[in-house]
């Protein structure tokens, strides 16, 4: 009791921030020990993923004191001279974060750049790279419930940092004293001094412009002719994407007004998703009212996109990130020349790659997440993760080296207008994609638990006791993951090979609490597909039944 309570007391001394001081105050004037372990008891740990938690006082909270550390850390690996482009939300204290990390970096020697105001992340990472910088910083949280914030790490190609720069980081924050004694710089305008050593600048909004213009730069087709309903889900993406929209052509899309602002409070969904039950309900109403050919939706950050269309019968039907992926990489791979590289992750849908053989391309897997597609190797034009992400290039390449739910909304429209202006829906062109390559139907099937034991238990039992048979499929291979299967880097997963081209792949979520499977069941489209629908659709309920069995969670 008493170690926990002067961890706690020392903490406080440093505390900047008179939210958490106050509420870390309490809690030692209470000694309210079971809360004070659950923030002292361990820490947020500094990965490939940068860092994510909820807000709150302690090690193992956001907070200030944790984002001065982080910031320090990463000043200590870069060394001084260096540029660090900064960008944030509009969650609770992404704002303040943003300019702690300014404050450390300049007061480090390192020249800070920060955006204007909360902006997109595919903005951030766009201005990596567009300004010449040595790393980039945003302050977010993605679509983390609304307690959430976090801090992601960007290296000087635009992408998000891998090993081993994640563990340098890492060893550097761990060697940070208190940071009430770190040197602290100041924006430049107080100091009435040109940018210098110590001062950090605020970017204009002509950095968005240079962001717009690269990706209405992409290959968007001549059609225009098009009615988007659009919800930002109370995130940052709802100017930037309008912007891109009229700047490209397209007539403005009409917004979700109870979602149109930034909120950090998220008042209107359970869940700032747009994968999650419910998320879609009001753009989904918006469209059906207005009469939309398309609805679109981003995350509260902008780095994800979500489709949707009419079936017909005054219904909606929301498309997976793999049929979204598969759309847009054919579409890529038609305009783009020379010798290309598409890519996508080991859980995505294996259809990607039937895509790529038929036109030519080269295309390759890469582990989950985003720091691994970007760096799939040279000519990359384009890569999805089945999570709703997508980086859509052009001859040029990619204008942003992450994934970029602006630039997709924006693509994502441009073949839905060209196949209006042809009398046909997305839905025509999966349908023909379908016949050519077979039917690939996806799912996923999540299990979010309480104690991470379970799920390295779970994990444990299925290599010591492997699967025979999935869902009525017999198991034709395993590749364990964690021996650096197919020349990837080693990870904890499980994928299992069926018959007739179905695939499992098992791993623990590497930002919740989760463990996710994947499934995919491959379907000859014979004769119509709606029949080869019904079929997968059956193939896949039956995985995820025995998988539910299986997994004993």
């Amino acid at each position: 009791m008493s170690d926990l309570l002067k961890q706690a007391r020392v903490w406080l001394a440093q505390d900047p921030d008179p939210d958490t001081r106050a509420e870390l105050s309490d809690l030692i004037e209470r000694a309210d020990l079971d809360t004070l372990t659950a923030r002292f008891g361990a820490k947020l740990e500094f990965g490939t993923a940068g860092l994510r938690g909820e807000l709150g006082a302690g090690p193992n909270r956001m907070n200030r004191v944790t984002v001065m550390r982080a910031a320090a850390g990463l000043a200590a690996v870069l060394g001084p001279g260096k540029h660090v482009v900064i960008g944030y939300d509009a969650r609770y204290k992404s704002d303040v974060f943003a300019r702690d990390t300014a404050a450390v970096l300049t007061g480090a020697g390192i020249h800070a750049s920060l955006l204007p105001r909360p902006l997109p992340t595919p903005v951030l990472a766009f201005a990596v790279r567009h300004l010449g910088a040595d790393a980039g910083v945003t302050v977010t949280a993605s679509h983390n419930p609304p307690r959430d914030n976090g801090y992601k790490v960007y290296w000087n190609d635009g992408s998000q940092i891998v090993p081993p720069v994640d563990g340098q980081i890492s060893a550097a924050i761990d060697a940070v004293g208190r940071v009430d004694g770190l040197p602290l710089g100041a924006p430049y305008e107080e100091r009435g001094l040109d940018a210098a050593p110590g001062t950090f600048t605020e970017l204009g909004e002509d950095l968005l412009d240079d962001y717009i213009e690269a990706v209405t730069a992409l290959p968007l087709g001549t059609a225009r002719a098009l009615k988007v309903a659009y919800t930002p889900l109370h995130g940052v993406g709802a100017g930037t994407l309008t912007g891109a929209f009229l700047a490209a052509g397209f007539a403005s899309p009409m917004a979700v007004e109870e979602q149109r602002n930034p909120d950090p409070a998220f008042p209107t969904v359970a869940f700032p998703n747009p994968e999650e039950p419910g998320a879609m309900d009001l753009a989904l109403a918006l469209a059906a009212k207005i009469g939309a050919d398309l609805v679109l939706a981003n995350d509260p950050d902008a780095d994800r996109c979500a489709v949707g269309l009419p079936v017909g019968d005054g219904s909606w039907r929301m498309l997976t990130g793999d049929e979204v992926g598969a759309l847009l990489g054919e579409y890529v791979i038609v305009n783009t020349t020379g010798d290309r590289l598409v890519a996508t992750t080991i859980v995505s849908s294996t259809l990607l790659g039937k895509i790529a053989a038929a036109h030519g391309v080269r295309y390759t897997e890469t582990l989950t997440g985003f720091k691994w597609i970007m760096r799939a190797g040279e000519g990359l034009v384009y890569g999805y993760e089945e999570a709703l992400g997508y980086s859509v290039g052009s001859d040029a390449g990619l204008p942003v080296h992450d994934k970029d739910g602006i630039g997709a909304a924006l693509t994502v429209a441009a073949i839905a207008a060209e196949a209006k202006r042809a009398g046909r829906t997305l839905l025509d062109l999966l349908d023909d994609q379908a016949r050519r390559y077979g039917l690939h139907a996806t799912s996923q099937l999540s299990v979010r638990v309480d104690d991470l034991s379970l799920i390295s238990g779970v994990m444990a039992r299925l290599r010591a006791e492997p699967a025979k048979e999935l869902g009525g499929r017999v198991v034709e291979g395993i590749d364990d993951l964690a021996k650096g299967e197919g020349g990837l880097p080693p990870t904890d997963g499980l994928r299992y090979r069926l018959a007739d081209g179905a695939r499992v792949v098992v791993r623990p979520s590497g930002t919740e609490p989760k463990l996710k499977c994947y499934l995919e069941v491959v379907v000859p489209v014979e004769d119509e597909v709606a029949a080869a629908r019904t079929k997968a659709a059956a193939g896949l309920a039956a995985l995820a039944a025995d998988l539910k069995v299986t997994l004993g969670l």
